[in-house]
């Protein structure tokens, strides 16, 4: 029972930051830029400056990413548990569906 409510505790928690990713300005960044690019490359035929600026986004969202992973580690350890209790209670969690 516990854990059902762990579960749907995680579950209510990924939607709220699905929802914060929606209008993350990261997302809106990597977004316009690809825009950018893509009006370097085909309208002005500035070839060079459309890939360069297409190069942007995936950088950006690297970034992020590994900002993201910092926070949620920071988070973890603040809360007690280290990166392989998480594995060990997701471990447990498919272990007890199956």
């Amino acid at each position: 029972m516990a854990i059902r409510m762990e579960h749907q505790e995680t579950k209510h928690e990924t939607k709220q930051a699905t929802k914060k990713t929606a209008i993350d300005p990261i997302v809106l960044a990597s977004g316009a830029s690809v825009l950018l690019a893509w009006y370097f490359f085909y309208v002005k035929e500035e070839r060079e400056q459309g890939l360069f600026v297409g190069l942007w986004p995936p950088t950006l969202m690297a970034f992020a990413s590994y900002f993201r992973g910092a926070r949620m580690e920071d988070m973890l350890q603040h809360r007690g548990m280290s990166a392989s209790g998480v594995v060990s209670k997701i471990q447990e969690l498919v272990q007890e569906q199956s």
